[in-house]
């Protein structure tokens, strides 16, 4: 189970979702309660990781 509160989608440190390139059935679905812009994700990320710099933005 993925934690809506806690997941960026790997925004932050990866291009993309690395749960979706690891998943062998596609099991990774968007959830249409959790939509998020990516502005959203990487602030989301800032929080999570405070006073570090993104890998990726």
């Amino acid at each position: 189970m993925i934690d809506p509160d806690r997941c960026t989608e790997c925004v932050g440190n990866f291009e993309s979702p690395r749960c979706v390139e690891v998943c062998p059935v596609e099991a990774c679905v968007a959830d249409p309660e959790h939509v998020e812009s990516q502005e959203e994700l990487l602030a989301k990320w800032q929080r999570l990781h405070p006073g570090e710099r993104p890998k990726v933005a």
